[in-house]
């Protein structure tokens, strides 16, 4: 079994940043065949949306257009943290953030998917709300 737990979320202004962090736990057995990590995110009456994914073998990251360019997805030296870094943050971006982990898309080896049902292990999520 793997555990996710985010941390994180908060309240910010518009402009603001944030740094989630996603802490993954669970047995040897458990981590392995884990190669991508991602967050997602969802707000009431909306699909649950892909923000960023990280392919931990190559590093391999990969973003949503609308955040592009504004979030980060890293790890730390144990592989098992993993953050999500948001800048210039603005009302579009307040939502329920979720981290996923689970295997490499099916279709195209070596990169991760940006399909929910993909991912085996999900967190109870952290939430980001940004006002003006």
């Amino acid at each position: 079994q793997v555990q996710l737990a985010e941390s994180g979320g908060d309240s910010v202004q518009d402009g603001g940043s944030l740094t989630l962090s996603c802490a993954l736990s669970g047995t040897t057995y458990g981590l392995y065949g884990i190669d991508c990590v991602a967050w997602f995110r969802q707000t009431p009456g909306k699909e649950r949306e892909r923000v960023a994914t990280l392919y931990t073998g190559s590093g391999r990251t990969s973003y949503a257009d609308s955040v592009k360019d504004r979030f980060s997805i890293s790890r730390d030296s144990t592989g098992n943290t993993v953050y999500l870094q948001m800048n210039s943050l603005n009302a579009d971006d307040s939502a329920r953030y979720y981290c996923a982990a689970g295997p490499p898309s099916f279709s195209q080896p070596g990169y991760c998917s940006d399909a929910p049902p993909t991912y085996s292990y999900w967190g109870q999520g952290t939430l980001v709300t940004v006002s003006s």
